[in-house]
């Protein structure tokens, strides 16, 4: 089963802490309550650890490569096995009463630091194997946003924190020495290099300083006044300790040569707001950053104007997504919670985006049109059509609704049904043509059947009602159909020889056209919690169907008790949207914002 891994989730102004193995081989983020683990020469093999019940905040490699300690917002550390798909877990811990924001380990793998954003206190430094207390991280007034250890001994502990400072240990039992108050600002990160000799401090005030790894006495501030024109969120060292590059809000990494305390390279990575950078990782020959949009960038030192290549995706929860054929190889559109649409190619493995401004806020459905159009709704309030071969958004083709949009359909003849809070807008051409409003129910759904004659309205009230299209007007038929529950989606089979809906009482009903929706009617029972989402196969004789259960069900037209479960499709998440590839082929989303393909044999 082939997936699309999201990218790592990503909050302004705060820093992402990327992980890599003591082998060089992975990296690792994190996204909701998702560790994903990537291959760093090909990031499509992936694995994702789904056991955390909070959101999880940062993963670290233990310095043996054998377990993963991961942090969560509730405080709970876990250590687990990388050995072993399973991931099976050794021991979980809960060593501070909030966030947990970096881990660091000793190089025997056997002693963990974890600071954060507790209660009582801002870190904890602990044997992994029993928990048992290694010395105290104090000395802080605010919350410790990094941690690292002294990959040598004698060992040395160092902390940075939004109180502007600081702090230098040594240990074990780890005792705290003295503050380092170089920083006039929030320190977001510190790290020891790989040989012990220093460690660096980089801050909300632009600077970075180069501190003795032994005695935690300054050295030398990188750059001068300032290393970098914005904050800087992250550094990392060069594997032989001489070099380190570093991440900032300028939207700038810097490759620095620590000696000299001059920067080599400064590789520019865009002028979007998206574009800042808030975590980096040196390994290997691999130079990786984070942009704000989750993307991650893989920095070529020969050509800091260009990375050799980035990692596009979502970072946010997906809403919705459609398939669409282009030369016949088909390309999977997907629109997450932030307004974003990636655009994935299944032949090339490859995303990619519209470039331009294209919706404010979550997208809510998406449909192609015989145009070659990808007509999207939204919640910023607006319907935009943008041409599928040009790859960029249209500054003219959006409409503006008066009601926050909930579902769109098209049909030929350049068609488009938009159901919005309170009305009902029947568009042509891109123009509003005609609106229902002054409804004595509430509107969820819509679909148009293909034909372009009819468009059926699914409401809360469990009806869904049949409109004649004439010419540029809506006409109630004076007829409704009745569903179990709240109609959830809804949608005309290829052919339009069916209507099946779904609705919040678990149920899935399929109509038949040709009998006036009257006769033939099925009912299909599975799901153990509400519907969301439905999706006709190309063979118009099956649809799929997913839940707020986690399954997707896909049925058989007039035999409800032929059926085929695909359970658990996206651990702890609730599938958002389907699509059909080909009749055997089946792509899913979820609020995981990654998407998934299934092999669907009847």
């Amino acid at each position: 089963m082939p997936k699309e891994i999201s990218l790592p989730q990503m909050e302004r102004g705060v820093a992402k802490v990327i992980g890599g193995d003591p082998k060089g081989n992975n990296f690792l983020y994190t996204n909701g309550k998702c560790v994903i683990i990537r291959n760093i020469e090909n990031p499509a093999i992936a694995d994702i650890y789904t056991e955390h019940a909070h959101t999880v905040t940062v993963a670290k490699y233990a310095p043996s490569g054998y377990y993963i300690a991961s942090g969560d917002a509730s405080g709970k550390v876990r250590i687990w096995d990388t050995t072993q798909k399973e991931h099976i877990l050794k021991y979980e811990y809960t060593p501070i009463s909030g966030k947990i924001k970096d881990i660091a380990w000793t190089e025997d793998s056997k002693r963990i630091a974890v600071v954060g954003d507790g209660r009582e206190k801002f870190g904890a430094v602990f044997l992994w194997d029993s928990g048992s207390s290694v010395g105290e991280v104090s000395g802080h007034a605010k919350l410790i946003n990094s941690v690292d250890i002294r990959q040598k001994r004698p060992y040395r502990l160092a902390t940075a924190s939004d109180d502007t400072c600081g702090s230098f240990f040594e240990g074990p039992p780890f005792k705290f020495k003295f503050t380092l108050r170089d920083h006039s600002q929030f320190v977001n990160c510190v790290r020891f290099s790989p040989d012990g000799s220093r460690f660096v401090t980089a801050g909300a005030d632009g600077q970075i300083f180069v501190y003795d790894g032994t005695n935690g006495e300054r050295v030398c501030s990188l750059g001068g006044e300032k290393a970098h024109k914005g904050g800087v969120y992250a550094v990392s060292w060069s594997p032989d300790s001489s070099q380190l590059i570093s991440a900032s809000g300028d939207k700038t990494v810097k490759l620095w040569d620590v000696g000299a305390g001059t920067a080599v390279t400064t590789f520019n990575l865009g002028t979007d707001v998206t574009d800042q950078q808030l975590g980096c990782l040196w390994q290997k020959d691999h130079l990786l950053t984070i942009s704000l949009s989750g993307y991650i960038n893989y920095l070529d030192k020969n050509n800091p104007g260009r990375p050799i290549r980035t990692i596009k995706g979502h970072s946010k929860s997906i809403q919705c997504l459609t398939v669409h054929k282009k030369d016949g190889r088909p390309y999977i559109y997907s629109g997450s919670h932030d307004g974003h649409i990636n655009i994935l190619s299944l032949i090339q493995k490859k995303n990619d985006c519209f470039s331009g401004k294209g919706h404010s806020n979550q997208v809510s459905k998406m449909v192609t049109d015989e145009a070659n159009e990808l007509v999207t709704c939204s919640m910023d309030d607006t319907l935009r059509y943008t041409n599928i071969n040009k790859t960029e958004y249209s500054a003219s083709d959006v409409v503006k609704m008066d009601f926050q949009p909930k579902s769109v359909s098209v049909a030929a003849g350049g068609l488009s049904l938009a159901v919005c809070i309170g009305q009902v807008v029947l568009l042509k051409d891109k123009k509003r043509v005609f609106t229902l409003d002054s409804l004595d129910y509430e509107p969820e759904v819509g679909a148009i059947h293909p034909g372009g004659t009819t468009a059926v309205v699914g409401g809360a009230d469990g009806k869904i009602r049949l409109y004649s299209i004439q010419g540029n007007t809506l006409k109630d038929q004076g007829k409704a159909i009745e569903a179990k529950g709240a109609i959830t989606d809804m949608a005309y089979s290829n052919d339009g020889a069916y209507l099946a809906a779904i609705d919040d009482k678990k149920v899935a009903t399929t109509f038949t056209v040709a009998d006036g929706y009257s006769v033939n009617i099925y009912e299909f029972y599975g799901h153990h919690a509400r519907t969301v989402a439905l999706a006709w196969s190309p063979d118009n004789e099956h649809f799929a169907t997913s839940g707020m259960d986690m399954m997707v069900f896909i049925w058989t037209v007039g035999d409800p008790d032929n059926r085929i479960k695909l359970a658990d499709t996206h651990r702890l998440h609730h599938v958002s949207g389907l699509a059909w590839v080909n009749e055997h082929t089946l792509v899913t989303t979820s609020h995981d914002a990654s998407i998934k393909q299934w092999t669907v044999k009847y």
